[in-house]
């Protein structure tokens, strides 16, 4: 089995505010089926606030910076058997909460 990133970019969900409460209930439907399934692992979306970057030498420093494009919105790691299926997920994802889903697999560590 592969671990998946499915995320989306900060601002990527521009839906109206009063559809809130909708796109919230069709997203929960959306993990409680992967839940189901048993190939959710974790998920959460981030505030939107400056990030503290900290360096390799331990020096922390706050952002945003400039040259940053794109800033993580949300994220859901889930384990599933092919890229094909967690394409699949992405697309229910992108459907429940109105906004592009990027998906990237994650390098397998037997030590984590």
């Amino acid at each position: 089995m592969n671990r998946y990133l499915i995320s989306f970019d900060d601002g990527w969900m521009d839906f109206p505010e009063e559809d809130f409460e909708e796109v919230s209930r069709a997203t929960h439907a959306v993990v409680d089926e992967a839940k189901g399934a048993g190939v959710w692992i974790f998920g959460a979306g981030l505030q939107s606030q400056r990030a503290t970057v900290v360096s390799t030498d331990g020096t922390p420093t706050d952002g945003a910076f400039p040259e940053t494009k794109a800033v993580l919105g949300g994220f859901c790691i889930i384990e599933v058997a092919s890229r094909g299926e967690a394409v699949r997920w992405a697309m229910k994802l992108a459907a429940s909460c109105r906004c592009t889903q990027e998906i990237r697999e994650l390098l397998f560590d037997p030590e984590s």
